[in-house]
């Protein structure tokens, strides 16, 4: 890993963690292109970055993310492997805070800038289910719940496999 990827890291684990949407400004270059799960679109620039984490740290107020290993890359692409973890105290859009726990692993994917010394498009991978469950807003795997959720679904309605998967239960019919 070279000095320059190390401190590409610890600039944006420390623009995540110190609430300051400042940081990002001398970190991204100013058409920064972001992407993550919550985005429906990809944010332009460092100032819709700023944006969407400072709702991260409304809803997250004591969310840090940290290092998980080593960053990867060359002269044009840097992977970022991290943890996000916080309590969810404060509202997530229109959701009440869950007081919950939230503990993410995520892959930052980075391509840098021409002159190679700050992010310029960036890409967070990480599993939104698996979020959404810790917090309580959908029901865990395997629970009374959960299996009510895919019985809504149309998963497993009927139980088994049966012969003819499409006709009820004969007590059903």
């Amino acid at each position: 890993m070279s000095e320059l990827h190390a401190a590409l890291a610890d600039r944006w684990h420390r623009a995540w963690s110190g609430r300051d949407r400042r940081a990002f400004l001398e970190l991204c270059a100013p058409d920064l292109h972001y992407e993550d799960p919550l985005t429906p679109e990809p944010l332009l620039g460092t100032t819709a970055l700023g944006e969407h984490a400072g709702r991260l740290w409304q809803a997250f107020p004591d969310v840090a993310m940290e290092p998980t290993g080593t960053p990867l890359g060359d002269d044009r692409w840097l992977a970022l492997p991290v943890r996000l973890r916080g309590r969810n105290t404060g509202a997530l859009g229109s959701l009440p805070a869950s007081h919950r726990e939230l503990l993410v692993h995520a892959v930052c994917w980075c391509e840098l800038d021409l002159s190679g010394e700050r992010l310029w498009r960036v890409r967070a991978f990480y599993d939104a289910h698996a979020a959404a469950v810790s917090l309580g807003l959908l029901p865990r795997p395997g629970t009374l719940r959960g299996r009510a959720v895919l019985m809504l679904q149309g998963f497993g309605l009927w139980g088994g496999a049966a012969a003819d998967d499409s006709l009820p239960p004969r007590s059903m019919r």
